[in-house]
């Protein structure tokens, strides 16, 4: 597997190696083993798989707080997202700060974002799944979100058009207003 590191501490895009032959490809996604081995100590206790119909769709920018707060290894499954992380932890040199990628099915890179860090992303293309693992399970009481297009963050979306949003992520905080429960463990 191929790893780079992202502009932000802790986050990484890894490449999957592809064994590939006439009938497709195979590859890991996912080996406690070799995660071990970049630093990555996150045990993952829940598994979720999410479809957008329509491209342009933007979910977050999402987090649980602690005591349940979640490391996420996201990638996509069908079509292709630009996937985003905004660095959320007080104390962090890169506080604020964001770093985006694009997952897609075609060239099956992953994006390890660990705990402290708000995650979104926006559909490029039409029916685009999602799958991504979890290090806590979901907990409704603690989850929280930032705008999508807060321009103290500034974040450089895709987009030809405007999104498609839900009601929460339209209605969501800015990071101006929002108290951060994370603190940065350099």
């Amino acid at each position: 597997m191929l790893v780079h590191n992202s502009s932000l501490t802790g986050m990484f895009l890894i490449e999957p190696q592809r064994f590939r032959d006439h009938r497709g490809f195979f590859a890991e996604t996912y080996s406690k083993r070799g995660y071990a081995e970049l630093g990555v100590n996150a045990t993952f206790v829940q598994d979720n798989h999410s479809v957008s119909a329509a491209a342009g769709t933007v979910r977050g920018l999402h987090f649980q707080a602690p005591p349940h707060a979640q490391a996420k290894l996201v990638r996509c499954g069908r079509g292709a997202i630009f996937d985003v992380a905004v660095d959320i932890r007080r104390g962090s040199p890169t506080f604020g700060r964001w770093a985006g990628y694009t997952l897609s099915a075609e060239n099956g890179a992953q994006l390890y974002i660990p705990v402290g860090f708000a995650h979104g992303f926006a559909t490029l293309e039409p029916d685009c799944e999602i799958i991504y693992k979890c290090s806590d399970y979901y907990t409704p009481e603690t989850e929280g979100s930032l705008r999508w297009d807060d321009p103290n963050i500034g974040i450089d979306w895709p987009l030809t058009s405007a999104p498609v949003l839900s009601e929460k992520d339209a209605a969501a905080s800015r990071l101006a207003d929002f108290d951060s429960p994370f603190n940065f463990e350099g």
